[in-house]
């Protein structure tokens, strides 16, 4: 009965009219994880273009973004494409006591150190940016594009996700995954903006915030394919597709 109850009300959320319009896009969505490549030079570029746009960062000859946390052990790099078309990307770090860097601990360090150290674990997303044009047309790509850290999250079996964002972001991280604010803002090496430092602990929430948006839902398959290194001499790009829809399918 529980089983049954609760394969009721996963169907019930994607019925509703939001998560309807967001599965129509996950349908033909592919995540890339790109570790070299046209594709990861696509992915910096990007970046550029967005933030060059948004005005956090300065024109710069070279017309990419990418930092010193980009070839981390633990960073993932990915870009999500739209109908073959590069449309967001973003980077995840899994921060763990073995593994402590990530840009959050660079400019939160005070506040993530001393917990990495007790042996709590997180994942980092940063380098989110987005293609205007297609931002524009897929309304719900914010969404799409999160769903990797749901997924990363739900795959190291993390502590918690840590969101160094712009203020004018933090609403739409609270509605969405009950990220509260850790610390005021700070300076953040690259940008022209502070950030402010969100926490979400998943242990305690993330079950819930999948349950309310399904498409969140995700194959343990699919999550060994984003997150499990590879080894050497792999193609430039690994290309995955989401498993949302048949998770509910077969419930």
């Amino acid at each position: 009965m529980v089983a049954t109850n609760s394969a009721q009300r996963g169907q019930r959320a994607e019925d509703s009219p939001f998560n309807r319009s967001v599965f129509s896009v996950l349908d033909e969505i592919e995540y890339r994880v790109c570790d070299r490549g046209e594709d990861l030079e696509a992915i910096y570029r990007l970046r550029y273009q967005a933030y060059l746009a948004a005005g956090m960062i300065k024109s710069d000859a070279a017309r990419q973004v990418h930092d010193k946390y980009d070839d981390l052990p633990n960073s993932y790099r990915f870009g999500v494409f739209y109908r073959g078309a590069l449309v967001s990307t973003v980077r995840i770090h899994h921060l763990s006591k073995e593994n402590p860097q990530a840009p959050t601990c660079g400019v939160f360090g005070d506040i993530v150190a001393s917990r990495l150290e007790r042996g709590e674990t997180f994942v980092d997303p940063s380098r989110f940016a987005a293609d205007a044009e297609w931002s524009r047309k897929l309304r719900v790509l914010p969404f799409i594009t999160l769903r990797l850290a749901v997924l990363g999250a739900k795959y190291f079996d993390t502590d918690c996700c840590l969101i160094a964002i712009k203020e004018e972001h933090s609403a739409f991280y609270y509605r969405v995954f009950r990220a509260e604010p850790a610390t005021g803002p700070r300076a953040y090496p690259g940008l022209e903006v502070p950030v402010h430092l969100l926490q979400m602990n998943t242990r305690a929430l993330l079950d819930d915030v999948i349950e309310k948006y399904p498409f969140f839902r995700s194959t343990k398959e699919e999550q060994r394919m984003l997150y499990e290194r590879q080894k050497t001499g792999q193609r430039d790009s690994i290309r995955v597709l989401p498993t949302a829809r048949l998770t509910l399918e077969a419930a």
